[in-house]
């Protein structure tokens, strides 16, 4: 095995070890649509989250759009597949595999030029949102790819919305919340975990003078959806989960960190 080769993968085996990978994998399934990371392999898209970005590219890649790697900017390394098309003994073509090498890409923040079409993305003024910025987590906002309106990253410490619907926001800001009462979260979409986000984000959004009508619908789709998971209903799966989404409820209202335990990390 190729020296960088063997690098890399030791890198994702010791992401598993840490725990990092399960979260790493939830947000590489969502890449930023029409930049070149998007077509790459769920493994390549992994590594490229891993190294803080989501977006990296080769460094003609980047020329092709007006940037420049900065000066002394280290590579990140993507596996690529060695293939060989041979004729089988029918006369069809066929791939086979020789192995893996690897090639260097480089982060969209060691770049400098002409910003990207999806930097001059805003996010607009939403209620509630001094809350995440009080707790240091940044708000960002970002192209969707019609599989996802937004997520919370515990390890970046920030929300990113591909929508300005405060419903959305107020689902991550949950997530968030919840890290803070729990002191940590499980990995990828854990359905209690994604009941607790909506039904807190339902109620804030009545708090702020959203209808009933108005966010109770695709609410109770979503936690439908994963109450059928647990194999229980819509009722049963709030009942279970109240208690915690009261504690998300109540820290994200009054702001109550002095009554929480908190890991370190997560005090501002």
């Amino acid at each position: 095995m190729r020296p960088k080769v063997k690098e890399t993968l030791d890198k994702i085996i010791a992401r598993f070890e840490s725990g990092d990978i399960p979260e790493a994998v939830a947000y590489a399934m969502y890449p930023i649509p029409e930049i070149p990371c998007s077509g790459w392999s769920l493994l390549n898209r992994t590594l490229v989250f891993l190294s803080g970005t989501m977006d990296a590219r080769g460094i003609r890649q980047w020329n092709r759009v007006n940037r420049r790697v900065k000066k002394g900017t280290k590579a990140l390394y993507i596996l690529v597949p060695y293939l060989k098309y041979i004729e089988d003994d029918l006369g069809e073509n066929e791939t086979k595999l020789l192995g893996f090498g690897v090639s260097p890409v480089f982060r969209v923040e060691d770049t400098d030029g002409e910003p990207l079409e999806y930097e001059n993305l805003e996010v607009p003024d939403l209620p509630l949102m001094d809350r995440a910025r009080d707790w240091g987590i940044s708000v960002k906002a970002i192209p969707g790819n019609f599989r996802y309106y937004g997520y919370y990253s515990s390890g970046r410490q920030e929300i990113a919305l591909a929508t300005n619907q405060e419903c959305v926001f107020f689902h991550e800001l949950a997530h968030a919340s919840h890290h803070i009462v729990k002191g940590n979260l499980r990995p990828g979409q854990d359905p209690l975990q994604e009941i607790v986000a909506e039904l807190s984000a339902s109620a804030l959004a009545m708090i702020v003078g959203k209808s009933i009508e108005d966010t109770t619908g695709n609410n109770f789709r979503y936690i439908e959806r994963y109450a059928t998971q647990l194999v229980m209903s819509v009722h049963s799966a709030c009942l279970k989960v109240l208690a915690d989404t009261e504690k998300v409820l109540n820290l994200i209202l009054y702001n109550n960190l002095e009554e929480l335990v908190l890991p370190d990390k997560m005090v501002a």
